[in-house]
């Protein structure tokens, strides 16, 4: 797995991909925890977890928007949350908007607070997610990471999650050039279906047939 920008420094980021026909491992924490979904009657709970008025509010904005939102309770204590949007999603670090199709889903904002981390607590709530949203009868998931966010990508690759593509971008003047590379291996038809999610076929007048590159005008954490 290769999670340094070495080789390329304009590669910022890594997408993984799950259809949820698939089987993954069952992860389990090392320290017991519970896990469930957020609702709004929920969240004074959380802001009192983390002494946090401000992530509450967040968190009552992006739950009344249709985003879902799973945590881990350990002790009675957040120890690890992480949220799924279904129909599109804006990465506000990289100015792209995220968008998929029935079926699909996008899991995103995954943190695990300091105190709760190296147990797997990130891994083990990736697995929940991905049951509940086989529940729901959704068919993949979609899931990025900073290309150096070790933890991050070890803790996806132990819930099942395929490493399928990197994410490049490079500024040019006043203009920026993204893109989606395929990782060596990975089915075409897949690198197609992760350029259509992470660009969403804008400027398709633009697009490079190796690297679905395109330009538009220039204008997320968590530990194992």
């Amino acid at each position: 797995m290769r999670v340094s920008a070495e080789n390329d420094p304009r590669l910022v980021g890594t997408i993984w991909m799950l259809n949820l026909d698939e089987t993954t491992p069952a992860v389990l924490p090392r320290v017991q925890a519970e896990f469930r979904r957020l609702v709004r009657d929920s969240v004074p709970a959380l802001a009192s977890s983390i002494d946090s008025v401000t992530l509450a509010e967040s968190t009552t904005k992006r739950l009344e928007s249709g985003r879902q939102c799973y945590a881990a309770w350990v002790d009675g204590q957040l120890a690890a949350y992480g949220w799924v949007s279904i129909n599109e999603e804006h990465i506000g670090e990289l100015n792209l908007r995220i968008k998929l199709l029935a079926g699909e889903a996008y899991i995103w904002d995954c943190v695990t607070l300091p105190a709760y981390r190296e147990n797997h607590l990130y891994s083990a709530l990736l697995t929940y997610i991905l049951e509940e949203l086989r529940a729901q009868s959704y068919c993949r998931a979609w899931i990025g990471a900073d290309l150096d966010n070790v933890a991050s990508q070890k803790g996806m690759a132990r819930a099942g999650f395929h490493h399928v593509a990197d994410l490049g971008i490079q500024r040019v003047l006043a203009r920026r050039q993204v893109w989606v590379a395929g990782l060596p291996g990975i089915p075409e038809s897949i690198i197609v279906e992760a350029r259509r999610v992470f660009l969403n076929d804008r400027d398709k007048d633009r697009l490079d047939s190796s690297s679905a590159e395109i330009t538009i005008d220039s204008a997320q954490s968590s530990n194992e």
